[in-house]
């Protein structure tokens, strides 16, 4: 048989469903749900072949769910790239990237994930701040580099 299929089982795994015929499905339908709702899903064969794919509803709705916030988050993050390629100044800011060697380019981006981590952090040291817990000290330097 050659199925690649996978389905995440109960427990969150990925494993191969259990295969059932066609015509074992037709004639036990119930023994397969009843798998179904202990593996997570199967496969239903025909000439050995899978055709179709059982699975459980807590499966389904996992499937159904991952799809609108998944669309959602990639245009709100295309509108937002899109805002800041119009910005003024973005295009002579591209235009000095592309005329960059790889080495600038490279330093300029370790620079910028060195701003970035240390704005995470700030954000992070705040939120701590704010639940009134004590913060670290590697934490405050982080605050005090970041203008916090």
């Amino acid at each position: 048989m050659s199925s690649a299929i996978r389905i995440r089982n109960p427990r969150g795994e990925l494993v191969e469903p259990a295969h059932f015929s066609a015509s074992d499905a037709k004639n036990g339908f119930g023994r397969i749900l009843d798998r179904v709702v202990r593996e997570g899903g199967v496969t239903i064969t025909k000439r050995n072949e899978p055709c179709a794919v059982v699975i459980s509803i807590e499966a389904y709705q996992r499937l159904a769910g991952a799809t609108a916030p998944t669309l959602k988050t990639l245009s709100e993050e295309f509108d937002a790239l899109l805002d800041r390629m119009q910005a003024p100044g973005a295009a002579a800011a591209m235009q000095k990237a592309f005329d960059m060697t790889p080495e600038q380019l490279g330093r300029a981006a370790v620079r910028q994930a060195a701003l970035a981590k240390r704005a995470r952090d700030a954000v992070t040291t705040a939120k701590v701040a704010a639940r009134g817990r004590p913060v670290k000290r590697s934490a405050r330097k982080a605050t005090r580099r970041a203008g916090g």
